[in-house]
């Protein structure tokens, strides 16, 4: 059984985890492809993606399907509703083109 809201489980104000926890009101998990513009050598590039249904009330953490020698992923957030910008970072001496994959983001509303 898949529970997509937390009222499925009978939570509808959301949940607390611990006793000074924050109130958590929804979590979800995007499958986003997403098309990576090249990252110039040696310096960090912020780039933006649509996500439908991201809210500027979610903390996002994303994951990249795959190894790209030289990239990482700095830093993510959500900027407006449905806009996520993630900061791609190059450690390498030449630019990279990661190109288009399909990403995990969860997101947590609280």
């Amino acid at each position: 059984m898949a529970i997509t809201n937390f009222d499925s489980i009978g939570l509808a104000d959301g949940l607390t985890v611990g006793a000074s926890g924050t109130l958590m009101t929804q979590f979800r998990v995007y499958s986003q492809s997403l098309n990576v513009a090249s990252v110039a050598a040696n310096t960090s590039a912020a780039q933006t993606f649509t996500v439908t249904g991201l809210t500027t009330a979610d903390k996002v953490t994303v994951t990249k399907p795959t190894l790209t020698a030289g990239i990482v992923i700095g830093n993510a957030r959500v900027s407006a509703a449905n806009t996520l910008i993630i900061q791609f970072g190059n450690l390498t001496g030449s630019p990279i083109v990661p190109g288009a994959e399909v990403y995990t983001i969860v997101a947590l509303r609280s």
